[in-house]
């Protein structure tokens, strides 16, 4: 249980931090901190740093709410009083510090929605185990939310914690009583579930126990809960038929059926989705949950209306390796002068969405719920390319802006047909309203550039491949600095 500790505390941001398209506002802020050390039963117990040693084995569990100077409704009385019954208002997002839930934050709380941010902060504790680190300097989760509270007057709480640990996960449904619950909570790399034995078993440990403990909270606590979980297109692999969203219809033996689409994951991270999604569409039937399932495609850029506000609240961006996806990648090794590292042949095809289309994504899924017992699947992503296609343009932009871009073909470090058929159906948001962002010369010019601004900051060690899918074994494995 979780004791309460209340401060006062006047927030001042220092007068280096420029604004990136309106002026700063300042206000005082009241901060109200939970703080409990104890022993956890989460993996964090078991899991090794870089050189080998433990992490220590007991977590701080911490709440933070930034919160309006004066006191408000509580939630369940404005809910029975309110003439507004059907879109949720409050919206809790498990991951909300990665790249995709700290956009995603932002963005519905600007829209009016009551956000409250989960997350253990572990990815940023991989960065110091691999001796990796984001292309844009990142604040703390804790500076984040004070400068969005500045700028906006809008207040995201925040609860620190692992949800694998259910006491944690239990009195933070208690405490925010959400209307919806957004979970990009896991661990989303699948090179750094291929590192390993550690790796995977905490990527497959983390995601589907952390997951299993959401729906449970949701059965025991908050049994009208929308749960929108953010999936992955990898969970399909890439079949020689078309990929259908969620569900297909088949006859055999004169029978027809409806069922889930076959998966062929590639990794211990897709793995541990796929399992996500069983036991997701279980839980729908068994218990009447309602859940939608976003098998989201690979995303790029780092810029949304929300995150460009102030130069606070900018966006991680990850290029090596690791965590690094395509295009970003591509961008900045443009940017630096390495020439693009292209896996194999570069035939590998993709669904690709701008980072704007995740979080449009997302509201609309909140805005449009499932039934109780539905159990949607939404392939989101907005348009297909492979490797090579990427590549092609990530050099023509780049020599528009005067760069000297090379491509080079290296071994490919992962198990994975690099020539095959691919076409995904992804209609089922645009029928809710998605308007695509697509990949424009413009866009590509203005990742570019941003690469270019904090190109002093790349570390061209990280640049190639380190992790093997067939070399993965037993004993930790320390990546090279």
């Amino acid at each position: 249980m979780a004791h309460l500790l209340s401060t006062s505390c006047s927030i001042k941001l220092s007068s280096s931090h420029r604004p990136l398209s309106q002026p700063f506002r300042q206000c005082p802020t009241k901060c109200l901190t939970f703080l409990t050390p104890g022993t956890s039963k989460s993996p964090f117990k078991r899991f090794f740093l870089q050189g080998g040693t433990q992490q220590a084995s007991c977590v701080v569990r911490a709440t933070v709410a930034i919160s309006q100077e004066t006191p408000t409704q509580s939630s369940s009385d404005s809910r029975q009083n309110s003439s507004e019954p059907s879109k949720p208002k409050r919206v809790m997002v498990i991951g909300g510090d990665g790249y995709c839930g700290w956009a995603t934050a932002l963005h519905l709380s600007n829209k009016g929605y009551e956000v409250a941010i989960v997350d253990s902060l572990i990815r940023r504790l991989f960065d110091r185990q691999l001796g990796l680190d984001s292309l844009t300097p990142i604040a703390s989760i804790h500076n984040r939310l004070r400068c969005w509270r500045s700028v906006t007057g809008k207040t995201i709480e925040l609860y620190i914690g692992d949800i694998c640990d259910f006491e944690f996960l239990s009195e933070t449904f208690k405490s925010f009583e959400p209307d919806a619950v957004v979970h990009f909570g896991e661990q989303r790399s699948a090179p750094y579930s291929m590192i390993d034995r550690n790796r995977a078993v905490f990527t497959q440990h983390n995601n589907v126990i952390g997951t299993l403990n959401v729906l449970f909270a949701i059965k025991e606590f908050r049994d009208q809960c929308h749960l929108v979980k953010l999936g992955t297109m990898g969970e399909y692999g890439t079949p020689n038929i078309d990929i259908e969203e969620g569900y297909i219809t088949i006859t055999h033996n004169g029978r027809t059926d409806t069922l889930p689409f076959p998966k062929q994951a590639s990794s211990f991270y897709h793995l541990s989705k796929v399992h996500d999604s069983n036991n997701i569409a279980f839980t729908c039937k068994a218990w009447g949950i309602r859940a939608t399932d976003l098998n989201q495609g690979v995303v790029y850029g780092v810029r949304t209306d929300e995150t460009e506000m102030h130069e606070e609240l900018c966006n991680r961006l990850d290029y090596d390796g690791v965590f690094g996806t395509a295009l970003n990648r591509f961008c900045v090794q443009a940017a630096v002068g390495h020439p693009l590292t292209v896996y194999g042949k570069g035939g590998q095809t993709r669904g690709y969405l701008d980072i704007r289309d995740t979080v449009q994504c997302v509201e609309l899924a909140i805005a449009n719920p499932a039934q109780p017992g539905e159990f949607r699947v939404f392939n989101q992503f907005t348009e297909q390319f492979s490797v090579n296609e990427l590549a092609s343009l990530v050099t023509k932009a780049g020599e528009k802006l005067g760069l000297d871009v090379k491509t080079i073909s290296v071994p490919n470090p992962r198990v994975e047909a690099e020539e095959h058929y691919y076409n995904a159906k992804h209609t089922k948001l645009i029928e809710l309203g998605l308007e695509p962002h697509l990949l424009s010369e413009s866009l590509l010019d203005s990742l570019l550039n941003f690469a270019i601004k904090f190109k002093d900051r790349v570390d061209t060690k990280q640049i190639m491949p380190s992790v093997s899918w067939k070399k993965i074994g037993v004993k930790p494995k320390t990546l090279a600095a």
